[in-house]
């Protein structure tokens, strides 16, 4: 008789499970650092991450781990690495196509028309939770491409809470499958084929790189953004992790900081409805400040 392997079991081969207090310790300080809500569910996914942290620092427990996080050498040392391994960081170059056809169509066109920027301001878009920078980078192509190559005419912040992907970011190298969704005529134009020991990599134009600035930021912050107001926030598949009063505190300030009549592009999987009436629909999860 062939006993049944559960893939839980599998999945934990070799790795030791948390009790359910420490995952409580560690759910409980994710969210209320992050606003990322951890059900119990998540629990063989938090060991998992975890234990390759534990792993490298040669600790042998999690309720240790976490007083290493606590103690002020940790917090230094550790604890974005900590938040580096939580925290899901899936993304491709043109992901949910249509939000760009959109920003190329319509709120681009209908932005350059106002009087903030024909008196010479620059469009103001911010892409929150930029991850490893694709949506960023898609956002570049698409306004170079827009205002033929008069790049001062838009102004792009993209913001992580993760230090390693915005590490990738930055540099802006990536592999050749990760450039395929990115149509022929913009491959062309903005992104550079490695040769030598780069062979296989590509780059995108320094021209594009430099419309972005990539900062750190936590979205739980109580102030986000010092400075100029937004025309156009994409906060994309970044909510879903969030319970319903962290999503509304968001939108509200996300409604603070952008420029009257601003876009807001959230995730094809994402909505308002029932979480933020201050904004109103504008498109397939695409909105607009009233």
């Amino acid at each position: 008789m062939m006993t049944e392997v559960k893939p839980e079991a599998v999945f934990l081969s070799g790795v030791k499970t948390m009790t359910d207090r420490e995952f409580d310790l560690f759910s409980n300080m994710i969210y209320s650092v992050t606003g990322i809500k951890m059900p119990p569910v998540k629990k063989l996914m938090l060991t998992s991450r975890l234990s390759k942290r534990m792993k490298a620092l040669e600790i042998k427990s999690y309720s240790a781990y976490y007083e290493y996080i606590c103690s002020p050498e940790g917090r230094s040392a550790e604890y974005h690495r900590m938040i580096d391994v939580v925290t899901t960081n899936k993304t491709d170059f043109f992901r949910e196509s249509d939000h760009f056809s959109i920003l190329a169509d319509r709120v681009i066109p209908e932005l350059t028309a106002r009087a903030k920027f024909m008196q010479g301001n620059p469009i103001n878009i911010w892409s929150a939770g930029c991850s490893t920078g694709e949506e960023p980078y898609t956002i570049g192509m698409v306004a170079s491409d827009y205002f033929v190559g008069n790049r001062s005419s838009v102004s792009i912040l993209a913001t992580d809470i993760s230090t390693r992907v915005l590490e990738t970011a930055v540099n802006g190298v990536y592999t050749e499958n990760a450039i395929k969704p990115i149509p022929l005529p913009l491959r062309k134009k903005y992104i550079l084929r490695g040769k030598g020991d780069k062979e296989g990599l590509f780059r995108i134009s320094p021209d594009i790189r430099k419309m972005i600035t990539f900062r750190k930021l936590n979205l739980m912050d109580k102030r986000l953004i010092p400075g100029a107001e937004m025309d156009i926030v994409f906060c994309r598949n970044v909510i879903i992790y969030f319970d319903r009063p962290t999503q509304a505190e968001l939108f509200d300030k996300f409604y603070e900081i952008m420029a009257p009549g601003g876009y807001l592009f959230i995730g094809s999987s994402e909505t308002l409805h029932g979480i933020s009436d201050r904004f109103i629909p504008a498109g397939p999860t695409v909105y607009r400040k009233k």
